[in-house]
């Protein structure tokens, strides 16, 4: 931390000295002004790099550097974080936030500064962080911020170097003048300063051929290690990543770095540790991330538990389109954790649910099992070897499950989920308890909203339990008379269900009409058409925000609230215990869920 002290009217900076990595205590240390002022040659500096070796021998009049930085010396992925505050104030605050927060790298991106002063400022940055630091001055045709002459920017990186920096970052189309930059000097002063060669596309993911190529080429330019980042518009194309992955332990290169950028390449972030990259990048909080798709270190660390991931790791999923506002992630993961359960759940933005599962990484035994959601409920169904016969009789699967021979095994948990939901808030509304077996639900007429893989589950869940009239009421009037048709029932038009024309007994609200963020002022249903439909209980699937506008305006009208979040538990549950073939903890699931809403 940067300040002035009052009583000596002095500049001081205050850094953090490691006493024990493994748990994060730290000794305050502070100098005064004087000492952080860099010590600069009157000739310039140069350097020289040796193909082979991280060693950069360097002759210095004045040697800059106070350090040398350590290297991460873990056997794991480093979870690393990107400082892009635009003053030295602001950084030194980010660094202390992002040990504290449990970053074993810190990136300085100091493309970010204003009025940067390279041999001052990075001085003072680098003495600060008691990690290893990545120095990084991104330019604007790299996706950055820097917009000047190249010169000023490859002796700021060398200015890094000379400071003692653990790493440096180059782009590879800079890489020629970067190393042309360190000529001559083989005498005195050596940095032991690694060279991260970085190659960043911004359009898409470049095939297998031209991923390798592009390896191949910072390998020659003289990288430590490799960086590659890409662009990816469907998540099918983290699979050629991931292969260079495994193709990149052959190379003669330290290590190698690869990250998919956007919401469809976020599971290579969240999945780095098991598929063997050397880091991966968190944000400092959300709104800061230094790339598209970027998680934040706390989720990094906390919800994907980075540290404990291996190649061993099982992987589920869900998927779906959207996905980001699933909490399945956070609720699967906790009670992994719970239970002492090797594997990591994450999110799965997938546009085409077959080209998915056919690919060989997600289709491959790392993938262990699946959650389905919106829009492909349905889809999945074909995409099974087997299927469990009730699911088969509703025709959506919101589960799979990998098998021993490598298959999918179908499974539908949102029908028994919702209907045991309805059916306690029916009770809590006549104010009694079911006896028997029979369901409170028996004779009663149930009106279904939506005509999706929830819905069929839904509208065959009444059936199974005894309804006397199922109702699908939906935009598309088709959609909903094939699926009343299968299930025995009748369908209506969601405008005449909206015109207060249709009673029944139970509404029930299965689409995402009232999700956070997009529709929460939206309502598939009217206050005045509840009123007049007559409903006793009425039941919404959205469970973010916890009350939806429906259900707000249901208890206005006196009716029982069926809440999308005591579903959305019961069918986790059910599939935790398929996923894994342990008892859920309910108790953890419901906490979890509320704690990141």
């Amino acid at each position: 931390m940067f300040f002035l002290d009052d009583k000596l009217n002095t500049a001081r900076v205050v850094f953090w000295t490691a006493e024990a990595t493994t748990d994060r205590r730290f000794a305050r240390q502070a100098m005064p002004a004087s000492s952080i002022q860099p010590i600069l040659s009157s000739t310039s500096a140069t350097c020289l790099r040796i193909k082979g070796t991280p060693i950069i021998p360097r002759n210095l009049v004045s040697p800059l550097r106070a350090l040398p930085q350590p290297h991460f010396g873990g056997e794991r992925c480093a979870l690393t974080t990107s400082v892009i505050a635009t003053t030295v104030v602001e950084a030194l605050e980010d660094i202390d936030r992002a040990v504290l927060d449990g970053a074993d790298i810190v990136e300085l991106r100091i493309d970010f500064l204003k009025n940067l002063h390279a041999a001052r400022d990075l001085q003072v940055l680098l003495k600060a962080c008691p990690v290893p630091c990545i120095v990084t001055y991104r330019p604007s045709w790299e996706g950055g911020q820097y917009e000047g002459d190249e010169e000023p920017r490859i002796a700021a990186l060398w200015t890094a170097v000379e400071l003692g920096a653990a790493y440096v970052d180059c782009e590879l189309l800079a890489a020629d003048r970067f190393f042309a930059a360190a000529q001559d000097n083989v005498r005195r002063n050596t940095s032991a300063t690694k060279i991260i060669i970085s190659s960043h596309d911004y359009e898409t993911v470049p095939s297998e051929k031209k991923l390798a190529e592009i390896h191949s080429r910072c390998v020659a330019a003289g990288a430590d290690i490799v960086k590659i980042a890409a662009m990816v518009k469907d998540i099918t194309e983290v699979a050629r990543l991931e292969k260079l992955l495994i193709d990149s332990k052959s190379s003669p290169v330290e290590a190698t770095i690869v990250l998919g950028m956007g919401e469809a390449g976020q599971v290579s972030r969240l999945l780095a540790a098991k598929f063997g990259s050397f880091l991966t990048f968190g944000a400092l909080r959300s709104g800061t991330e230094s790339a598209p798709g970027q998680p934040t270190l706390g989720q990094l660390r906390d919800m994907y538990r980075i540290f404990k991931q291996c190649p061993g790791t099982k992987v589920f999923g869900v998927i779906g389109k959207p996905v980001a506002h699933s909490k399945s992630p956070a609720l699967h993961n906790q009670s992994f954790e719970a239970i002492g359960f090797d594997a990591c759940y994450v999110p799965l933005l997938v546009n085409d649910l077959s080209a998915f599962l056919a690919s060989p990484l997600f289709g491959g035994d790392s993938f262990a099992g699946f959650s389905v959601t919106i829009p492909h409920k349905e889809d999945a169904l074909a995409c099974c070897a087997v299927v469990d016969p009730i699911a088969k009789k509703i025709g959506a699967v919101n589960t799979l499950v990998r098998q021993p021979d490598g298959t999918l095994k179908g499974y539908n948990t949102d029908y028994s989920a919702a209907i045991e939901v309805i059916e306690r808030a029916y009770e809590l509304h006549l104010g009694c308890e079911r006896t028997g077996t029979e369901s409170i639900l028996c004779g009663k007429t149930v009106v279904v909203v939506g005509a999706g893989g929830a819905g069929r589950g839904l509208a065959f869940g009444a059936v199974f339990r005894g309804a006397g009239k199922v109702i699908v009421a939906n935009r598309n009037l088709e959609r909903a008379r094939t699926l009343a048709q299968a299930c025995g029932g009748e369908a209506v038009a969601l405008s005449e269900l909206q015109s207060g024309s249709v009673k029944g007994d139970i509404l029930a609200n299965t689409t995402s009409l009232g999700m956070y963020p997009d529709s929460v002022d939206d309502t598939p249903m009217p206050k005045e058409a509840i009123r007049a439909g007559g409903f006793k209980v009425v039941f919404d699937a959205v469970y973010n925000p916890l009350e939806t506008r429906l259900l707000r305006e249901a208890k206005e009208c006196g009716c029982a609230q069926a809440s999308g979040l005591d579903m959305f538990v019961g069918q986790a549950a059910q599939q935790f215990e398929l996923f894994t073939g342990k008892k859920a903890r309910i108790d953890v699931m419901r906490r979890t869920v509320l704690n990141n809403m």
